[in-house]
């Protein structure tokens, strides 16, 4: 039989594939309706969306390549051991935790599995260590941020939709759809987020629909509100509230905040970011403080740090301290190192390691960042941390040059999931320096990078993944070379 897409198949599935999806293995003459002849033993690999191994499963085929296939499971004949039942009514359809219907345990594994496949599959690497993947200390209530989106569009559930009755469907404040930019799932409870975070939340909604706000369209670029982001400190009782909307309107966002504060005290600023620009995203051209000092502190190891609105900060603060403190480990500093810090953003890395060298050297592209690093050095009181503006798309070593900088004996690089640039990759190699510490969130270009920069001389001596996003199937890992 020739199967086509569309056409449901019983699988079983056997193992876990980066991004979450459960594979299994068919006799590809059977699957594809080939002959006899050739192939007759060959499996024929299935990529199947919610699954788990051990699953067995109908699944729908999205996609047939000569090599692969796509499906999707619409029916669970026999769940996996590991299977567990998910917390949030909106899992399946929001895109936030994609795996919390898996049992934690079983996702650090899987976690633990895909990144040393990674590293000796698709970059070939033997001969290294892996130490054990170090597991979230929490698996809800983590976030230290979230960003919700207000919609004109709001999507509506199946169970919604069956129960036939009217939806307001011209507001909404929540999470994207995957794969649907312009609509919005309405969530009145996020188990990412603490409790206070959430009452936040369902209060925004309910003042603004109250007061028949417009809501920015992505189509016509008329509207008010656009985001709100919520920050909250895990170490003080700092907890930040950031409306961004399309231009100002001070007399309503005062009214907000009055009603905010009286309604939720524990807010201890209030932010009205205003974003004039097509593109969405949650941070504007300027911002108003409309409440409090317009930053919040928090803390990892013994340092403190102040975050403002638009700066960036690991969004799993008691993980951040481990990952940091892994990277620390892996650099065996000895007090007299030459340290240099790519892609640095508000300085914590840097800050974190500085006691135990000699001289930090951070280099960041986003001034706002720089800004943030230099406050949080002044905060902590330390002196041994320069910050200087680097486009590492570009060779950084021209403000080596420009301002005389030491060559490093240990370099961290914690570039963004893109991975490096060749041209920085190439910096690194020319500045030889003894120890590089690549800190990723994404160990496919990990990988990629490090194998150039082995071409260039360095050894790849071990790797630790660290779990930042329980429920997620993103995963950060570090990497120790030595030249």
């Amino acid at each position: 039989m020739n199967i086509k897409k569309g056409e449901i198949v019983e699988l079983q599935i056997e193992k876990y594939a980066f991004e979450g999806k459960g594979i299994a293995k068919v006799s590809k003459k059977e699957l594809l309706g080939l002959s006899e002849e050739g192939d007759r033993e060959k499996k024929y690999v299935v990529f199947v969306h919610g699954s788990y191994p051990g699953d067995t499963v109908q699944a729908r085929l999205l996609k047939i390549k000569n090599s692969y296939a796509e499906a999707i499971a619409i029916n669970i004949i026999v769940p996996s051991k590991d299977r567990a039942k998910a917390q949030c009514k909106f899992f399946g359809t929001c895109g936030g935790c994609k795996q919390q219907d898996l049992d934690y345990d079983a996702q650090v594994k899987y976690k633990q599995q895909q990144v040393e496949e990674i590293f000796e599959k698709l970059g070939g690497f033997s001969g290294f260590e892996i130490e054990p993947i170090i597991p979230s200390q929490n698996v809800f209530h983590y976030r230290n941020k979230m960003e919700f989106s207000f919609s004109e569009k709001r999507w509506l559930t199946k169970e919604e939709i069956s129960k036939g009755r009217i939806f307001d469907k011209d507001f909404s404040l929540g999470l994207h759809i995957p794969k649907i930019y312009d609509k919005v799932l309405d969530v009145d409870e996020c188990f990412l987020q603490s409790e206070v975070s959430n009452n936040i939340l369902n209060f925004t909604r309910n003042f603004f629909k109250k007061k028949n706000t417009s809501v920015y369209s992505t189509k016509t670029h008329t509207g008010f509100l656009r985001n709100l982001v919520i920050k909250q400190s895990f170490h003080t009782d700092d907890l930040m509230v950031n409306l961004v909307t399309s231009e100002e309107n001070d007399e309503l966002i005062n009214e907000f905040c009055d009603e905010l504060r009286k309604e939720i005290p524990e807010v201890t600023t209030v932010i009205n970011n205003i974003n004039k620009k097509f593109a969405a995203v949650a941070a504007g051209d300027y911002e108003k403080v409309i409440y409090g000092p317009g930053f919040i502190y928090d803390e990892i190891g013994k340092h403190k740090f102040r975050i403002s609105a638009n700066s960036f900060f690991q969004t799993n603060t008691l993980q951040a301290e481990k990952l940091y403190q892994t990277a620390f480990d892996f650099a065996e500093l000895k007090g007299n190192e030459i340290v240099y810090d790519l892609y640095s953003g508000a300085g914590t890395i840097a800050i974190y390691i500085s006691d135990k060298a000699k001289q930090v050297y951070a280099f960041e592209a986003v001034e706002s960042a720089i800004a943030d690093a230099i406050v949080n050095a002044e905060l902590n009181n330390i002196l041994n941390v320069k910050c200087f503006a680097a486009d590492l798309y570009k060779s950084f070593l021209p403000i080596v040059d420009k301002y005389n900088i030491p060559k490093a004996d240990v370099m961290i690089i914690d570039p963004p999931r893109s991975g490096m640039h060749p041209v920085t990759i190439n910096d690194v190699i020319t500045l030889s320096p003894e120890k590089i510490i690549y800190v990723s969130c994404n160990p496919s270009t990990q990988v990629r990078d490090i194998k150039m920069l082995v071409d260039g001389g360095y050894k790849l001596v071990k790797i630790r993944p660290v779990d930042m996003f329980p429920h997620t199937y993103h995963i950060e890992n570090i990497a120790l070379l030595r030249k």
